[in-house]
């Protein structure tokens, strides 16, 4: 991508708590902090799919509300097209909610079981854009269905007549019926059967190359988001542990944390998956409420020495060209 233009999307610091209050501790205990996302920055281009990758709990389903406002963030900066969002009124978001859609993981629970398809597809339109008759509408869902892959018989079908592939194309239909900038997808495919995961992940290309979307591509597997992402951030315990262009992810990567998840990635050739050496994590993720000092990553990091018990590590460029935050030796050879 060329990193001379303007970004759509500009994230710096972004850290959203949680108050936890302990059901087991004394009614007048204090509550505890979460930090579910801890620092997180990252420019965003047009056209461009930001891949973020991470083990269940590592906080990326909630920076992904967070860049909505669906909850919004303790503080940091998001900007969208030179516009400070965070802190942003409830109409200055209205007005760039059209430009900034989602695609849930759950297909059939992120869809109303009591609307048919028309009017699920039909919904952000009626919202974002009342002047349009009905007929302007149902023309536009038609195109729409027709473009993701459904049939016109299908429009007065409900949600539980579907397959989970079929719903997760409505899911997109609505996302993309405004013809938003971005769309934040999170984790659309992890629902769904593997042929019908390539199946979506093809589509989502189509898209993008055709309306010159941006995404931000939200799974626990990295042999997913290879295929469809341009850059890849690596998040752990709600840091980025990561930040790399794809192919130097793959073909190199830095931090252990990463190593450790492309060491896991099946391959298909079964003498190569029999011979090759698998980087097991040892122990369990800590938890949020009380993570490690130092480097979050150091409890279960085979290279982990006494000074990263006491330095938080900061993304700072390998001589690969990615971002690691190592203090160990993040230009060592993976």
């Amino acid at each position: 991508m060329d990193d001379a233009r303007q970004p759509i999307l500009s994230v710096r610091d972004v850290r959203v708590e949680f108050q936890i209050k302990d059901d087991k501790g004394w009614p007048w205990s204090p509550a505890r902090s979460l930090k579910a996302v801890n620092g997180i920055s990252f420019d965003l281009f047009a056209g461009e799919t930001l891949g973020v990758v991470g083990e269940s709990g590592c906080g990326k389903s909630t920076l992904a509300r967070a860049l909505l406002n669906l909850h919004p963030a303790n503080s940091g900066s998001i900007r969208w097209m030179g516009q400070e969002m965070h802190g942003a009124s409830a109409e200055a978001w209205m007005a760039v909610r059209k430009d900034i859609q989602m695609i849930f993981q759950d297909p059939l629970a992120s869809l109303n079981p009591r609307m048919t398809v028309a009017q699920i597809i039909a919904e952000p339109l009626r919202t974002h854009h009342p002047e349009l008759s009905s007929d302007d509408v149902m023309a536009q869902v038609r195109a729409i269905m027709g473009r993701i892959g459904l049939t016109a018989q299908q429009i007065n079908r409900y949600p539980h007549e579907f397959s989970g592939g079929q719903c997760q194309r409505i899911g997109i239909a609505r996302a993309l019926i405004l013809q938003p900038k971005l769309i934040v997808c999170d984790e659309p495919v992890s629902a769904l059967d593997v042929s019908i995961q390539a199946q979506i992940i093809n589509l989502l290309k189509e898209l993008q190359a055709e309306f010159g979307l941006a995404l931000i591509f939200i799974a626990h597997d990295l042999a997913v988001v290879r295929h469809i992402s341009h850059r890849i951030m690596v998040m752990y315990l709600g840091r980025a542990m990561e930040f790399a262009q794809k192919r130097a992810l793959y073909d190199d990567p830095r931090h252990p944390y990463t190593q450790a998840l492309l060491s896991a990635i099946p391959i298909p050739d079964p003498e190569l998956e029999r011979s090759k050496v698998v980087q097991l994590l040892q122990g369990d993720l800590p938890s949020p409420l009380s993570p490690p000092s130092g480097c979050v990553f150091r409890t279960r990091c085979p290279k982990a020495q006494a000074q990263c018990a006491a330095v938080v590590p900061e993304l700072r460029a390998a001589a690969s060209g990615s971002q690691v935050a190592c203090i160990v030796s993040p230009d060592e050879p993976g």
